[in-house]
């Protein structure tokens, strides 16, 4: 069908990774039945839901580039153009379909591509099928670009979501980064003190060590002092003991001396 249609290059670009999408989808599916393990399923399920965005968004930029080109093509390839994208729409809606069959049978609402909002009840793989074989092409066109513009809006959100985290994550570094620095700070800090605690207990242990050789010298001191009273008090009350008779300042005093004159010695005779 691209051969017969006039395409320009980037249009033949997008159709054919399309068709390549389509083709990996028909083999996924395909090995899907000779899975076992549900587990495994749903796996494949969501690999093959991943190529099913994509090949939304390809539809997408088809669809673009046909109305970009609108302008440029006679009508008669615009319309086989319009209806070579209606094909790929409903093809595209065809493996939907199947999809929603197989996670109806594994019960795996998580692969959900195409949300159609809470409360809604989605249709069955029967009820898309007849629905879209009783649509015509121009619906059919709009519904495939209505759940585009709803998958693209779910991307948006995601892309929010995404940079909003980017932007907590940022902040959270940062804040990280402040208090790892003040951490660095208050370890400083509390080498800083144990080391003043250190030489303020060298301070104290020189000071204790010159307060006990200051009472030493006062003990000495002391003592001599109560001697020295000890001794007056003995003096005053026994006058007569020899033993501290020659103390200086203490003996009692001596006699008084007479000079002897002349007069003294005639009467003498």
């Amino acid at each position: 069908m691209a051969g017969e249609l006039q395409m320009s290059p980037q249009m033949e670009q997008i159709h054919g990774e399309i068709k390549d999408n389509f083709r990996a989808l028909a083999n996924g599916f395909q090995k899907i039945d000779k899975v076992k393990d549900s587990n495994r399923q749903s796996k494949q399920l969501e690999e093959l839901t991943g190529k099913m965005r994509e090949c939304k968004r390809l539809i997408k930029e088809f669809d673009r580039e046909i109305k970009d080109e609108e302008g440029r093509n006679p009508p008669e390839v615009n319309r086989q153009l319009n209806d070579e994208k209606q094909s790929l729409i409903k093809e595209l809606n065809s493996y939907v379909a199947l999809r929603k069959t197989y996670m109806s049978t594994l019960g795996n609402k998580k692969l959900e591509l195409f949300d159609m909002g809470a409360g809604v009840s989605e249709p069955t793989a029967d009820e898309n099928v007849q629905v879209a074989s009783a649509m015509s092409n121009q619906q059919l066109m709009d519904a495939g670009t209505k759940q585009m513009d709803e998958t693209d809006q779910v991307i948006e959100r995601s892309k929010k979501v995404v940079e909003q985290t980017v932007e907590v994550g940022t902040q959270t570094a940062v804040t990280l980064k402040g208090q790892t620095e003040q951490m660095g700070r208050i370890v400083n800090e509390l080498d800083t003190i144990q080391f003043s605690i250190k030489k303020a207990s060298q301070l104290v242990k020189e000071i204790g060590r010159q307060v006990a050789t200051d009472k030493c010298i006062m003990l000495f001191l002391l003592l001599i002092v109560i001697g020295v009273i000890a001794i007056i008090v003995v003096k005053v009350v026994n006058p007569s003991n020899k033993n501290i008779r020659d103390i200086p300042g203490l003996a009692p005093p001596a006699p008084a001396r007479r000079l002897l004159s002349l007069g003294d010695f005639g009467d003498a005779h």
